[in-house]
């Protein structure tokens, strides 16, 4: 039996399973293997970084993949898009702020748009911004988010924008994930943490190596990471990120970490770069989602993608049997 879906339908994939465009980690390797697997795999354009999107879109190679932007970013390096749209992607990705210009000139060009939500206001933003695809992104998702979960966000957003395919993200690491947000009508998934603890995804092993020891208990929605980073995130996005001996320091005393970076030559901004750079995964940042628990190994993406499906298969044909008649 193979999945399929409003999503697989309207991306042409196999099974309906997206990779989340990860800043930083979701490069062009990582991309190519989800796409050739049959789902759809997303460069992470992240924070506008010309030099590293030429790159990634280049180690993709033949492989029809995507690409994503953080719009409130993408807003002071338009052109960025335009050389996006100029590689003909299989889709754009936007999140986290309006995407109705950038959507209009995706749609110009003939490209599929994929817009991430954290409300049903938002939802109902991108459908009227002409979304092909809506993504439900509850806030047990790993990396920047909102306060809606995802068991009540994505079927109040199915209901909201039908009849675009709806996708579900947030704390989605497994087949059985996958199953239950068919079962809320969603029509896939979006997944990123998960894909972070795979072979192909950029990124330090030790970062990799800390998802897999730690639980979705050890994650938290903060500050921290950004103003370390100095990243201005706007309201009301905060990142979720595994807890660390860094968090722990600054936790409740940001103020004081904003006044040491702007006050001291030894700025705390340089040696959490170095810890990252080092992999030191208690001095810097290991983004990831609520559903870690559920990750176990890093292995290669293709694997991941094609039992994600089949678990989700005999997951839906279980549930299936429970109503059978005796």
């Amino acid at each position: 039996m193979t999945l399929k879906t409003a999503l697989t339908e309207a991306l042409g994939i196999t099974h309906p399973i997206v990779s989340a465009p990860m800043a930083t980690v979701a490069g062009g390797a990582l991309a190519a293997a989800v796409t050739e697997a049959g789902g759809l795999g997303l460069i992470g354009g992240g924070y506008g970084d010309r030099d590293w999107i030429e790159r990634e879109l280049r180690a993709a190679g033949n492989a029809r993949v995507g690409i994503g932007f953080i719009t409130w970013r993408l807003a002071d390096r338009p052109e960025l898009f335009d050389m996006a749209l100029e590689r003909a992607p299989a889709a754009v990705f936007l999140s986290f702020g309006d995407p109705a210009p950038f959507a209009a000139r995706a749609k110009e060009a003939g490209v599929p748009v994929i817009c991430q939500v954290q409300t049903l206001e938002h939802a109902r933003s991108a459908a009227r911004a002409g979304a092909d695809v809506v993504v439900a992104q509850g806030t047990e998702a790993g990396g920047h988010g909102g306060a809606r979960t995802t068991m009540t966000l994505a079927p109040a957003v199915v209901d909201a924008v039908a009849p675009l395919p709806v996708v579900a993200a947030g704390g989605i690491s497994d087949g059985r994930g996958l199953a239950a947000a068919l079962t809320l009508g969603a029509a896939g998934v979006l997944i990123g943490t998960r894909f972070f603890a795979t072979r192909e995804a950029l990124g330090h092993g030790n970062a990799k190596a800390r998802l897999v020891s730690a639980g979705g208990d050890d994650t938290v929605r903060t500050d921290v990471f950004d103003i370390a980073r100095e990243l201005p995130w706007p309201e009301p996005y905060r990142i979720r990120a595994v807890r660390n001996r860094f968090f722990d320091r600054w936790n409740g005393a940001e103020d004081a970490l904003r006044e040491e970076i702007a006050d001291t030559t030894d700025s705390p901004v340089d040696a959490f770069h170095a810890a990252l750079r080092s992999g030191d995964t208690e001095e810097s940042l290991v983004a990831g989602g609520q559903g870690i628990d559920l990750v176990r190994a890093v292995e290669p993406a293709g694997e991941l993608v094609a039992r994600i499906a089949a678990d989700a298969e005999r997951t839906l044909a279980t549930c299936a049997s429970l109503s059978a008649s005796p």
